[in-house]
């Protein structure tokens, strides 16, 4: 079903105590890196980097975070960067994922998606909103912790790019939890955030249905077994049960969709001997594989034509040729208001910007690993809109560049605070 800390408690509608943080100089830092930040993320979108092809990608922020002074920068065996700052006791840790979606169809696109563009408001580009934005923010935001000294003995800041989120979300986190041995004490993640702090996600599976028919020649179609007339009826179910799945009161309802079909046939003019679909299946609280698969198991169609029913193993390698083979089920995770990683980003947030939204996140991210499978809290804040991700022309602002590289500075030192 994946992680929920229990909740204790609302977050209390009172002003919090302010930290000993100078807020004042945390924004002023982060405002004075709008043009280098700018630049990262112009240089990093304009390199193509899909899934297993991040390399380059990987390279270019890894000379970044040399530059901007971290302690040690380089990549795991799978490829994933991994950058630290200071050397205090609590491992605080920052993700974004450096792959991204392809471009789909190019004429959707009103200007060059990795050449991109860039005003006095806003960079345009594949990943500049999902989400090499929050990457970029991150690696400044542990550049202000040094400029101004934020760092100490209490806490050390690991800033990581990970590979393959989009093909697989939180492969690359249980590679550096189980292989490397690396366990941080919570983890943000710098998706985009429209603005909000975000304290968990719907998780997700993807499903197989196939359904077996009998080939015959498509003139006289009665002498087969038309496999694609009865994955016909298995969608029709499907359909409708999207309509009747839980609904959680703060993570929404549960959903799925058909998102791919295949067939097998000896030629057009023949009957086709097998069916098959995918399911993007959301899972909300309350929700587990085995009950997502249960349902569909059930629908009147799948029992009548037998058809079989399972779940998607990802096994791709990565770019360095490592592959880590995983079951395609992404767990549901929500920590509460209150929790101390979701506390301390909501008073960092006010004592620069005032009261923020706190909400959950529509898609999946990394935190099906982290909190889902491994129950390290993770609370989220990045630069972009959600709906930009995915989507022809998509792009973020400047602005929120900077906002988030000064919430994240001030961070680390608010939750380390009288520890």
């Amino acid at each position: 079903m994946g992680r929920r800390i229990p909740q204790r408690k609302s977050l209390k509608e009172t002003e919090l105590e302010t930290p000993l943080v100078d807020f004042t100089a945390v924004k002023k830092a982060a405002g004075g890196c709008r043009a280098d930040m700018s630049k990262f993320l112009r240089d990093v979108v304009k390199i193509p980097g899909e899934s297993c092809g991040e390399k380059a990608v990987a390279a270019r922020i890894i000379k970044e975070m040399k530059k901007t002074g971290f302690t040690e920068a380089g990549a795991d065996r799978m490829g994933n960067v991994i950058g630290y700052m200071g050397k205090g006791k609590t491992l605080i840790a920052f993700d974004g994922h450096i792959d991204t979606v392809g471009i789909g169809n190019r004429s959707n696109w009103k200007f060059d998606p990795y050449d991109g563009y860039e005003t006095d408001t806003e960079i345009g580009g594949r990943g500049a909103s999902d989400q090499l934005g929050g990457l970029v923010a991150a690696v400044y935001g542990a550049k202000i912790m040094k400029d101004l000294g934020l760092l100490n003995d209490k806490y050390r800041v690991m800033v990581t790019g990970t590979v393959q989120e989009e093909d697989c979300d939180g492969l690359c986190w249980e590679y550096i939890i189980k292989e490397e041995k690396i366990r941080p004490e919570f983890v943000v993640i710098t998706e985009p955030t429209n603005g909000g702090i975000y304290r968990g996600q719907r998780g997700r599976m993807e499903i197989r249905v196939e359904v077996q028919g009998v080939s015959c020649h498509g003139s006289a179609p009665e002498r087969g077994d038309n496999a694609i007339y009865k994955m016909g009826e298995i969608i029709a179910e499907v359909k409708t049960l999207n309509g009747r799945l839980k609904n959680d009161s703060f993570l929404g309802r549960g959903t799925l969709a058909v998102s791919q079909i295949y067939f097998s046939s000896p030629s057009r003019c023949a009957v086709a001997d097998m069916c098959a679909i995918s399911i993007d299946r959301r899972l909300t609280w309350g929700e587990t594989y085995e009950t997502a698969l249960r349902e569909i198991r059930a629908l009147p169609a799948v029992k009548k034509y037998k058809a079989e029913v399972g779940m998607y193993r990802y096994d791709r390698p990565s770019y360095t040729g490592v592959s880590y083979p995983v079951d395609c089920f992404f767990p549901t995770w929500v920590i509460p208001e209150d929790a101390p990683a979701a506390q301390a980003m909501v008073k960092a947030y006010e004592g620069m910007y005032g009261k923020p939204r706190v909400d959950k996140w529509t898609f999946s991210t990394n935190g099906v690993a982290i909190m889902g499978r491994n129950g390290i809290p993770c609370i989220g804040f990045g630069p972009g809109r959600e709906e930009e991700a995915h989507a022809p022309n998509e792009k973020t602002w400047k602005e929120d560049l900077v906002r988030c590289a000064a919430v994240y500075a001030a961070l680390p030192s608010v939750y380390t605070e009288g520890k």
